[in-house]
């Protein structure tokens, strides 16, 4: 097996997985017990590699597969930017897909002759033991799947090379490329982001009313994707009227079009702008959503927020917005003392505007208050019939009444936990 003549095509994650199959081939075992070791070796990594991914089928192809699409290398990127590659590149790729089509040829049999086991019916056509699983994404999986199959049946190696760069152009290359939002990690001294593998399929129509404020929200992420001029967007206003929902709803509408989240928490600002270095040359348009932001008066945090948005040296990425919500208008914590104290501060309005100049470096704030009673009564009632609860209006009104008085009052949040008490007691 050629995988050690691979020129772009390096430093895999789970590469001894590769290394195992070609040592194997290789002869050079010592002896039968220890070439057994190895091929239980290689047979229980690729099964821990299906467990956590969702693979089935032949998972030595789902294996080289996923190796093709998590590498980031000049080729994948080049092909995630541009779409189609020529010159000296496209033949240095060409060189290292016909070493992957040699690798997905094997036949698994000749592994187990070398070491006399009898482990290829595991992996020839292995099947999952379930489809529901919160440890990978099932849209990135069927993804793979899908190419590998394609792969398969290429019947040149120009053909595979061409499977695979349509694959990137289409949905980029590694993590950013596959998954839709992230959080932010740390490798011992290093930032890093990783895939957020369970998701909440929340969309814009879900979100019941607000109208004119999911217009502006959607106005402005459609000018951030389009390339026009945009702006961070402060969302504001009373609990559970929907804002963090907004945000996922945007993320679930616009991730074809290459839009990614990450999730950022008030602890993790200090990250930032190395979290910005690693995205700022994608090819993908990120939105950095902070949930619930605010600050007590005596926390400074918010003042490195202020020069990352607006007011550093380096002017911020055109692929980055700022996307936040607060119940604070302003954020930071006022009190009516930063008027009326004068005693240790002589200019008590440059304090008042030192709180006030976070919000106002979100160019565009909206405001999120909570629904009347007409409103509210018309929110449950959608839910209800969006998730087939079956109830006089009448009594579900009533119902609705008593539920929001001792649970908050009136809100979306409060109407989607009447709804779904409702749903439990029926069940």
């Amino acid at each position: 097996m050629r995988n050690n003549e691979l020129i772009l095509y390096k430093n895999f994650k789970y590469g001894d997985i590769l290394e195992d199959a070609a040592y194997i081939l290789s002869g050079d075992t010592v002896d039968d017990a220890g070439a057994k070791n190895r091929m239980n070796s290689f047979t229980g990594a690729l099964v821990e590699l299906a467990a956590s991914h969702g693979y089935y089928g032949n998972l030595w192809q789902a294996y080289l597969t996923h190796l093709i699409t998590n590498n980031e290398n000049a080729y994948s990127l080049s092909c995630e930017m541009k779409g189609k590659v020529e010159g000296t590149l496209d033949a240095v790729a060409l060189h290292d897909f016909s070493i992957f089509r040699e690798m997905f040829l094997l036949d698994l049999g000749e592994l187990d002759k070398l070491c006399g086991t009898d482990n290829a019916t595991f992996l020839r056509d292995y099947a999952a033991s379930q489809d529901s699983s919160k440890t990978f994404n099932k849209r990135v999986r069927d993804r793979i799947m899908e190419l590998r199959d394609q792969l398969e049946a290429a019947g040149s190696d120009e053909e595979f090379k061409k499977c695979v760069s349509v694959f990137y152009s289409e949905f980029g290359v590694g993590k950013i490329g596959l998954h839709k939002a992230f959080r932010i990690s740390h490798k011992g001294g290093d930032v890093d982001i990783v895939p957020i593998t369970n998701i909440m399929h929340v969309y814009l129509e879900d979100l019941v009313g607000y109208e004119e404020a999911k217009k502006k929200l959607v106005d402005n992420t459609e000018a951030f994707l389009s390339g026009r001029p945009c702006n961070n967007c402060l969302l504001f206003g009373d609990a559970g009227t929907g804002k963090s929902s907004c945000i996922k709803g945007i993320m679930n509408r616009y991730y074809e079009r290459g839009l990614r989240v990450i999730e950022v928490y008030r602890h993790e600002l200090g990250d930032l702008l190395r979290l910005i270095s690693l995205i700022k040359d994608r090819n993908y348009r990120f939105i950095i959503f902070m949930d619930d932001l605010s600050f007590e008066d005596s926390e400074t945090e918010y003042k490195y927020l202020k020069a990352v948005i607006e007011g550093g040296l380096e002017k911020k990425p055109s692929n980055v917005l700022i996307y936040a919500t607060s119940n604070r208008r302003h954020i930071v914590r006022e009190k009516y003392s930063d008027k009326q104290e004068r005693d240790d501060d002589l200019h008590t309005n440059d304090t008042v505007q030192e709180k006030l100049s976070l919000s106002y470096r979100f160019g565009v704030s909206i405001y999120f208050g909570r629904p009347d009673k007409k409103e509210f009564d018309n929110i449950v009632k959608v839910l209800a019939d969006k998730q087939g609860v079956s109830m006089s209006e009448d009594e579900l009104l009533l119902e609705a009444g008593r539920w929001e008085l001792t649970h908050g009052g009136m809100s979306g949040r409060c109407a989607q936990q009447f709804i779904d008490h409702l749903k439990g007691m029926r069940s």
